[in-house]
């Protein structure tokens, strides 16, 4: 091949990845221990993730249970959970703590829905970014003599190909959460 596109390949199945990643930390009215992840809880002077300070359980479709391995965190990981203004309700039983998600409104899933559509403008940019570079390093090869005319347009439209198929899969994840909020 006249240009080799594996680390661009690597670098857009990342930002793949981070959609979804972002995608499924976003509150869409079901229970998912995954929105936690973000949450960082002061322990012992601290900070760390709430998964290596507890267990995290889905009690109900609107309900995580949160099981700490010490007792005295619960007030801790209350606060922290209240602090990442996730919009969920936290109530401390005897056994630990239940999150509950709250219903949503018609106007909370169009904010929702809003919210998906920056954190997908957001990776669209970043796989632009990633092509640019990729498309200026094609045309120094071209420069240099390293590949003729025909090598650089044929590796431009290889180019082409892997971005729009990006582009389509991020669409894809899109439309996909898009259909969750909206019920």
């Amino acid at each position: 091949m006249i240009y080799n596109f594996s680390n661009f390949k690597t670098a857009l199945k990342k930002v793949e990845e981070f959609l979804g990643k972002e995608y499924s930390q976003l509150n869409i009215g079901r229970a998912s221990p995954m929105i936690l992840d973000g949450v960082n809880v002061e322990s012992y002077g601290s900070y760390v993730p709430l998964k290596n300070v507890a267990s995290v359980s889905i009690e109900d479709p609107k309900t995580l249970r949160i099981a700490p391995w010490d007792k005295t965190q619960i007030k801790g990981i209350e606060k922290a959970i209240v602090a990442s203004n996730l919009g969920l309700s936290v109530a401390v039983d005897d056994v630990g703590i239940r999150v509950i998600f709250p219903q949503l409104t018609t106007e909370t899933r169009q904010t929702l829905v809003k919210v998906l559509k920056e954190k997908l403008e957001e990776q669209r940019i970043t796989v632009r970014k990633e092509r640019e570079v990729v498309f200026r390093e094609i045309e120094a090869k071209e420069k240099e003599g390293k590949m003729t005319e025909d090598e650089m347009f044929r590796a431009k439209e290889e180019l082409q190909k892997i971005i729009n198929e990006t582009n389509g899969n991020l669409e894809a994840t899109f439309e996909k959460k898009e259909k969750e909020v909206m019920g």
